[in-house]
């Protein structure tokens, strides 16, 4: 047998998708309209457990649009987890304000509700709050929400929930991107479900979905001609992918299944080495173990490398916004435990279509890899 390459986590489609897709193509909706789009969303807002979805071209696009509803604008401030990938960060940028970084905790990964709120409160003694905040939900963990919007609604400031990696997952029994003013997913080749590219923003607010589903559309005005009375963007979903979307639900269940078999088959055969520790799960919610990660006290990279030569792919944890040469003159609120995951964190390949000979193939080089130091 030839062993093939094992990537982080690649899309994991079937049958199902495949004959979705050429059902609808062969319906002529190829267009960012259709019937499929508009039960994509009405499947993703009923798991969610809100009023509204909406189908966009990416999770970015979500989070721009949310930001949007919320009222950023030029000039302003928004409060953005460090330790997260680019697009939480770049989203704040399209719109001409600053994000602020925040530290991580520890216990989670997530962003620190208690650097949250202290950073809100000493802002507000400046008269100088952000004009929103954005959680994210770390590799799909959910962060710690209760404390979160705490802290928010006593300064009437926004929450933006960034579930773009945790969709299945919960926090106290409430599904990932039910908090906030609105919540934002993402269908990218690489998350727990994909259509390829992707994303949705889910909200209870009718106004916020009214004004997302009007801006996705190049903000074109209810009239026979065209008409725009303010600047839209292209961001619809097509509806040929939204198919793909409607597939990739129907097997949601069994994907984070076979994740979370991952994470305990690798917890099990890797638990034992001194200096390589999981990343913790948090007692008030269930994860979607989207990638399982580990903090490797020394030779993370030694692990990379060793992975690599046996065609199998792993990456460091996320580089902390306010460690990007981009992001270097923003402000930030610790950095110490983002920086610390990034020097140490790993990310292990988890693909819902690993098979038990991929797993040990991952086992088998990590301890190779190890044993060399």
């Amino acid at each position: 047998m030839t062993d093939t390459r094992i990537y982080l986590s690649p899309p994991d489609v079937s049958d199902l998708e495949r004959k979705l897709l050429l059902k609808a193509f062969d319906s002529n909706w190829v267009a960012p309209v259709g019937p499929d789009l508009d039960a994509f969303e009405e499947q993703v807002a009923e798991l969610v457990g809100v009023r509204h979805a909406v189908a966009l071209s990416s999770g970015t696009a979500a989070l721009h649009l949310a930001l949007i509803a919320a009222g950023v604008r030029r000039g302003d401030t928004v409060l953005v987890p460090s330790f997260t990938f680019a697009a939480s960060a770049n989203a704040v940028t399209y719109l001409g304000a600053r994000p602020v970084f925040v530290d991580s905790t520890p216990d989670s990964w997530n962003v620190d509700p208690a650097l949250v709120a202290e950073e809100l409160r000493v802002r507000a003694e400046q008269g100088r709050l952000p004009r929103a905040v954005i959680a994210v939900d770390m590799y799909g963990q959910c962060a710690d929400y209760d404390p979160l919007l705490t802290a928010c609604d006593r300064y009437g400031v926004p929450l933006i929930e960034d579930a773009a990696e945790a969709l299945g997952a919960t926090y106290r029994g409430r599904p990932a991107g039910s908090f906030g003013l609105a919540g934002v997913l993402s269908f990218n080749g690489n998350k727990i479900i994909t259509t390829g590219g992707g994303g949705m923003l889910v909200t209870d607010d009718d106004r916020i979905a009214r004004q997302a589903r009007h801006l996705a559309t190049q903000a074109r005005e209810p009239v026979p001609h065209y008409e725009h009375r303010t600047v839209g963007y292209n961001y619809r979903l097509s509806n040929l992918l939204a198919a793909v979307g409607r597939g990739q639900l129907q097997r949601l269940g069994q994907m984070i299944a076979a994740r979370r078999e991952t994470f305990h088959h690798y917890r099990d055969a890797l638990g034992d080495l001194p200096g390589l520790t999981f990343m913790p799960i948090a007692g008030y919610g269930t994860p979607n173990h989207w990638l399982t990660c580990v903090l490797v006290d020394e030779g993370r990279d030694r692990i990379i490398a060793g992975l690599a030569g046996q065609d199998i792919e792993a990456r460091p944890a996320w580089k902390p916004m306010h460690l990007q040469p981009v992001y270097q003159d923003c402000e930030r609120r610790g950095g110490d435990v983002a920086g610390d995951l990034f020097h140490r964190g790993l990310c292990l390949p988890s693909g819902s279509a690993l098979t038990a000979r991929d797993r040990e193939r991952v086992v088998t080089a990590v301890r190779a890899a190890l044993s060399k130091g």
